[in-house]
């Protein structure tokens, strides 16, 4: 298909699935924050509250536009399609404003340590005062409730406890924690899809709920079933790039660079048995089978090696993909970021930033017919729609003026 076909029905007139659903979200660093940003690129109207100050993500480096600019990779990968606004949420000024803006939201999302917001008086029990269906969004390390509810929690250690890290990393080394923000990342997807599925129950019933996300949850959701393995007592040693299902499962060394193979299938091997010129491989008892290929994965890997070592990567891959066999090229980010099949899918969209400096920042994963996602807007700079923002609750130039005299925004 054609990538005019696919969007042929599409209409450009809203901003997206979500559009005229409102958010308000109170969040830092990652997972708040990439709950936010997934509804915002489906069209949600996303208010993000920060400290006056700013939040931790707009101040990392590397910043986008040059070691001497100051757009963080972190805040416009995260923080774009939101509105921002400044407020003190520790004077009762910024509170009254959250909750007048909460009374016309439809989602709030925090994630702050458990009872902090509670503390600052926007809980979900503040909330649902002055808007009875209310879906509120708190994402922690811990959750909500738990011996372990009010601990601090941040990606790494849901991924150390989370037995995760364990077996992270290659057999010979050490637990080896993530390249990605992973915990983060899942319980951000958690929270966006909780909170999307909370709406239909609130249109079909009107209640709303309090929504309870864990990083050490998500990652065990995640967990492909390990974690029932490892609670009935199952051995899960460290693989590396191995699998435990099937074999030959590697990255394995070509020409002129590294190929990961994935041969999952006993049709997969019967296929590699021909390419390789070793057709009574194929029916060999040591490898005709997936189990019997497990026991035998270094004899498996052995057939491989000097074969592939005498192609190149693109020869291998070609071949490999032409045939059914599962192969791809073990490539860099910087290569991914201008492969042609990643730019027509629009992972990479060009957006100029607050500085007028124009950098590429990734977009949307899903691809919708009907209502395209795209990146609308750039993360906006700190409190730049304050004014924008009050003045849809009512606050007029002097109100808005004394809030920023008495720094309360």
């Amino acid at each position: 298909m054609h990538k005019a076909d696919f969007f042929k029905d599409a209409r450009y007139d809203l901003s997206g699935p979500l559009s005229g659903v409102r958010v308000l979200e109170a969040t830092t660093s990652w997972a708040g924050p990439m709950c936010g940003c997934l509804l915002a690129d489906l069209g949600a109207d996303v208010i993000k509250v920060e400290a006056v100050d700013g939040e931790v993500a707009r101040k990392l480096p590397p910043y986008l536009t040059g070691e001497t600019g100051r757009i963080s990779f972190l805040h416009a990968t995260v923080n774009r399609n939101k509105r921002s606004l400044t407020l003190d949420l520790r004077q009762s000024e910024g509170r009254d404003i959250f909750l007048k803006l909460a009374a016309r939201t439809d989602i709030v999302i925090e994630n702050f340590r458990p009872g902090t917001v509670d503390k600052w008086g926007i809980g979900y029990r503040h909330c649902r005062q002055v808007k009875s269906d209310i879906i509120y969004v708190s994402i922690s390390g811990f959750g909500q409730f738990g011996p372990d509810h009010d601990r601090p929690g941040y990606d790494p250690l849901a991924e150390a406890e989370s037995g995760f890290m364990s077996l992270n990393g290659a057999p010979e080394g050490s637990p080896t924690r993530c390249a990605t923000y992973l915990c983060d990342d899942l319980a951000g997807l958690h929270g966006a899809l909780s909170a999307v599925a909370a709406l239909r129950h609130r249109d079909l019933t009107g209640e709303g709920q309090h929504i309870d996300i864990a990083l050490l949850d998500s990652v065990l959701f995640q967990s492909n079933g390990l974690l029932s393995l490892a609670a009935l007592g199952h051995p899960l040693p460290r693989l590396g790039n191995r699998s435990m299902l099937s074999a030959p499962v590697d990255a394995f060394e070509c020409r002129d660079g590294l190929i990961y193979l994935a041969v999952l299938l006993d049709s997969h091997w019967r296929v590699l048995s021909r390419i390789l010129g070793r057709e009574e491989l194929a029916d060999d008892p040591r490898f005709a089978t997936a189990t019997a290929r497990l026991a035998h994965r270094e004899d498996c890997n052995s057939l491989l090696r000097p074969w592939l070592k005498a192609q190149t990567v693109a020869e291998v891959v070609d071949r490999f993909n032409r045939a059914g066999i599962p192969a791809a090229r073990v490539r860099t980010y910087h290569e991914a970021s201008t492969d042609p099949h990643v730019l027509e899918r629009d992972m990479l969209q060009n957006v100029e930033q607050e500085d007028g400096k124009t950098a590429p920042i990734t977009g949307p994963a899903a691809k919708f017919s009907r209502t395209p996602l795209r990146i609308r807007r750039r993360a906006a700079a700190l409190g730049e729609h304050n004014d924008e923002i009050l003045a849809e609750i009512g606050y007029d130039a002097a109100r808005r003026e004394r809030l920023r005299a008495i720094k309360v925004i």
